[in-house]
């Protein structure tokens, strides 16, 4: 992708949920989830979720919800950038975006969960901890052996925050 051309951001719509499968599909190692399941972000939680677009291409998708125990909390559940567009911090953009709906102006922290080998996520969400100005937590969440009979990897929680948006 030549950095001077156009990307919109967008919420996702019904329509986009194969096109995020295949770029989901296409991003290891992410965990490529059912149709049905990108079908329930591109409506259920399109508020919280975010497609960017190159003309008509899908180069970047991040699902999110607000945790419904924690109201002033973002669950960023997967983040996916396109090979032609990596290298671009697309990814922590998307975010920023994120950050700015309405729908995030009680939003004080960020979660998300990472296995403890995915450096390029780390690397993503140490910068978003910086561009936000705040702290940072990790702490142990679903154990490889406990939670996936062995099959995946741990993933540790991050916890962003409490931060404060303009």
């Amino acid at each position: 992708m030549n950095p001077t051309e156009t990307i919109v951001f967008s919420h996702p719509k019904l329509e986009d949920s194969l096109k995020i499968h295949a770029l989901i599909e296409n991003c290891p190692p992410l965990d490529l989830n059912s149709s049905y399941c990108y079908m329930l972000c591109s409506s259920l939680w399109a508020d919280t979720s975010i497609c960017t677009w190159n003309k008509d291409q899908l180069i970047g998708f991040i699902s999110a919800l607000i945790r419904p125990d924690r109201p002033d909390t973002l669950f960023i559940w997967q983040v996916a950038v396109d090979k032609s567009a990596r290298g671009q911090r697309l990814a922590q953009r998307m975010m920023q975006e994120l950050l700015k709906r309405p729908i995030a102006k009680e939003i004080k922290y960020i979660h998300t969960t990472i296995s403890p080998d995915n450096t390029a996520s780390w690397g993503t969400f140490n910068s978003l901890t910086q561009a936000l100005k705040c702290e940072s937590r990790t702490l142990p969440f679903l154990d490889k052996d406990t939670h996936f009979n062995g099959l995946h990897e741990s993933e540790d929680l991050l916890e962003i925050g409490p931060f404060h948006l303009p």
